[in-house]
């Protein structure tokens, strides 16, 4: 199996555990090494007072597409922390877009950074996640472990 392949039969795997994913109706959209796309359509539910996307779900959006980046390698990988600064408002009905690329893997560790924009391209959020990697645990058995070079 190539890279990409791993990739996707790992999302698709992740996906059907993943219930804080499906329940804010985030889709990952694209996935590779190292790499995620995510939408989200801003519902009713989530927003806050003041009539705007409470920025804890922005995050969420934001993180959903870190995981989906960090353990297309098919290792098991879960964030150590992260940053996130919102940049703008959304507001209901905007279709946000998270994209996640890898900045650094190496050992144990990676970083990862996730900018979230809506349908107009302009930005939301700016999040950069880092990322700790358990060597040697599958996500989907059978396939090849780590990244491959």
């Amino acid at each position: 199996m190539s890279p990409a392949q791993i990739a996707q039969a790992v999302c698709a795997d992740m996906l059907e555990d993943d219930h804080a994913t499906q329940a804010l109706g985030i889709a990952i959209v694209e996935v590779g090494p190292g790499s995620s796309v995510a939408t989200m359509t801003v519902r009713k539910d989530m927003l806050n007072g003041h009539a705007i996307c409470h920025g804890g779900l922005i995050t969420t959006l934001a993180d959903s597409a870190f995981a989906f980046a960090c353990n297309a390698y098919n290792e098991v990988t879960v964030a150590s922390g992260f940053d996130v600064n919102l940049l703008a408002s959304a507001r209901l009905g905007d279709v946000l877009t998270a994209r996640a690329a890898e900045v650094s893997k190496s050992g144990r560790t990676g970083v990862y950074d996730i900018g979230v924009s809506n349908q107009h391209g302009e930005p939301i959020a700016a999040f950069r996640g880092r990322s700790y990697t358990m060597k040697g645990r599958a996500i989907v058995a059978g396939l090849p472990v780590g990244k491959q070079r």
